[in-house]
């Protein structure tokens, strides 16, 4: 389907989808989350020459959250490498909840088995780079906005207060890495906490979020720039985290319903990526029981079953 097709569509697939918003509810666990509107739902689509196909709530923002942590891995793999990220990160699905320790305990050596739950991106925000929390901050927001085409993405600084402030599970969660030895002697818990709370609070919208999505689909190079940005080698990694583990408990039935990398964030975000051809970006507070957007996911699913987005 054209761009300009898809443009005539897209309102009417949004339609059908937003209701299924009711099935869901806003988070509440981090409170500054709760004020987002529960019946919201928009998508933006973007090709490689630019154009792009919008409906719906496009212009709402919110924050990044959990898709950050696709971002974060790559910018600390062009820091230090695989094997010394993997040194600290496993490569496998968990099975349990993003924020469950439970695997820290029962298996040796007690690292995270994964870059994507919260444990796992804790540990990768330890490898960002910077003299301190501020430097590795603003090192991330600027590859952040490169991804973003030159956008000039910032935190919300309620939104990070928030988290902060309620973050228990997951100062725990530090604290069992830094007993482990995850995070090493050098390592200041509370400094990797806050690198973690602010990249996860970085506001953006859904034209934004395609774009980086965009990035993603074309394996590190920027088709609108036209130069690489990222190793391919390292967007494929984290194109395999998208498919086993981007969308929390939920992620093997999005790859057989669905059937494209994805990633979400409990802020309603889904960054979702046709490879060699679209970045999408969508928002729908409303989550389902597994963390993921109700809506938003109802969305995609109808989309790749008309579009053959399938890419197994």
């Amino acid at each position: 389907m054209k761009m300009d097709q898809l443009r005539e569509a897209l309102p009417q697939w949004v339609d059908a989808s937003r209701i299924f918003a009711k099935g869901g509810k806003v988070a509440s666990y981090i409170p500054e989350l709760a004020k987002a509107p529960g019946d919201s739902l928009g998508i933006t689509i973007m090709d490689a020459s630019g154009e792009t196909a919008s409906a719906g709530d496009k212009h709402c923002p919110f924050t990044m959250q959990s898709i950050s942590k696709v971002f974060t891995l790559l910018l600390a793999l062009m820091d230090n490498g695989e094997e010394e990220v993997f040194a600290k990160v496993g490569m496998e699905p968990t099975g349990d909840d993003f924020n469950s320790m439970l695997k820290l305990e029962l298996v040796e050596p007690g690292k995270p088995f994964n870059p994507l739950i919260n444990a796992g991106a804790i540990a990768v925000s330890s490898l960002i780079r910077g003299d301190s929390p501020a430097a590795k901050t603003e090192r991330i927001l600027a590859f952040f906005n490169e991804a973003a085409g030159g956008a000039s993405l910032a935190i919300n600084q309620d939104v990070f207060r928030s988290e902060s402030a309620t973050a228990h599970r997951n100062r725990s969660l530090a604290y069992f890495l830094k007993d482990n030895e995850v995070l090493g002697e050098d390592i200041d818990v509370e400094d990797v906490l806050s690198v973690y709370f602010q990249h996860c609070s970085i506001e953006i919208c859904c034209d934004q979020l395609a774009r980086m999505a965009l990035l993603l689909s074309f394996d590190g190079f920027d088709p609108l720039a036209g130069r690489q940005i990222v190793p391919k080698r390292y967007v494929q990694i984290a194109k395999t985290f998208m498919i086993m583990c981007g969308m929390y408990n939920a992620s093997g039935e999005f790859a057989i319903k669905v059937g494209i990398p994805a990633k979400s964030g409990v802020s309603g975000g889904i960054l979702a990526i046709v490879p060699g051809r679209y970045g999408i970006g969508v928002i729908g507070p409303a989550l389902g029981a597994k963390g993921n957007s109700t809506a938003g996911v109802h969305l995609l699913e109808s989309m790749s079953a008309a579009l053959d987005w399938r890419i197994f």
